[in-house]
Formats: C-alpha cells, structure tokens, sequence
C-alpha cells in the first residue's frame, strides 16, 4: 500500500476533516519490548519476564504504553506524506489513551484522520488523530491527537 501523498501545503490543509488512510500491520515481538525497556529503563516484569507475565492478568507480557505512541511516526509514515513542507516536527500531543494492552505476539495499524489545521508563521499546525488497533480486538491499543508543525 502507498501512502496517500500530498504535493503541497495547501492540498494537505484542503484534506482537513478527512480520513487519510490506513497503514499496513507490524507485529510487536519480544525483543522489540526488551529493547524499548531498555531504552527507558522500565523493566517492569509484565513488559519482560515472558514466565511471570504468562500467570499475569493478560496471560503474556504486554508493551508499553508508550511502545505503542512512539510507533506512531512509523505507522503514519506509511499513511500519508506532505512533499510541499520542508520538513515536519512533532508539537505535541492531546487526549491520549490507551483502552486496550498489546500482548506480545499482537499486530498493530493505524488510521490517521486530518481534525484540524491552522496557520502558523512557519508553515502549518496540523491535529491528526491516529487510532492505533490491535489485530482480532475491538478495542484500540492507543488514541492520540498528535499535532505537528509543517514548516513552508
């Protein structure tokens, strides 16, 4: 699947409101956790000690949660791509949630939705809201609202 691609600012700000699209699944493994862990120095055992998290409340270890948001760059890479910037910056984030754990093993997308765009001296402020699901679960591993700063 291609991204959906945008060839400047201003086709990118006429696609507020919509959905941009879907990203393709990427497995989250063991020692895509253990590195993560390692990284942020949280080894709490449900994360990765696979024996203990098997008699634990999800029956294998889960990722972290903020695993899961920082696949977000990733999983909306695939999604969409705005050429008419010169470069985009992460602003920050709101209303981020996760309903549902990711036990190891489980496969992760995103869907990525324009809610709101802005001028801003540099360029644009854009708010997409990504739901992040869990293959087979009803429930989203992760909703947030990222907004990113596209410089002209």
């Amino acid at each position: 699947m291609s991204p959906r691609v945008f060839a400047t600012l201003d086709d990118f700000r006429a696609a507020c409101g919509e959905e941009l699209g879907v990203g393709e699944w990427v497995e989250i493994t063991q020692e895509r956790v253990n590195a993560f862990a390692d990284v942020t120095e949280d080894w709490q055992w449900i994360h990765v000690d696979a024996e203990r998290s098997a008699q634990g409340p999800w029956g294998a270890p889960i990722a972290h949660g903020y695993l899961t948001l920082s696949l977000i760059p990733r999983l909306g890479g695939e999604i969409f791509r705005v050429q008419g910037a010169r470069m985009g910056v992460n602003y920050g984030l709101d209303k981020v949630r996760f309903p549902q754990p990711v036990t190891v093993g489980s496969y992760l997308r995103a869907s990525a939705t324009l809610t709101e765009v802005s001028e801003v001296p540099a360029g644009l402020q854009a708010v997409v809201r990504y739901v992040v699901e869990i293959r087979g679960q009803s429930k989203p591993a992760c909703v947030a609202e990222t907004i990113r700063l596209l410089v002209a």
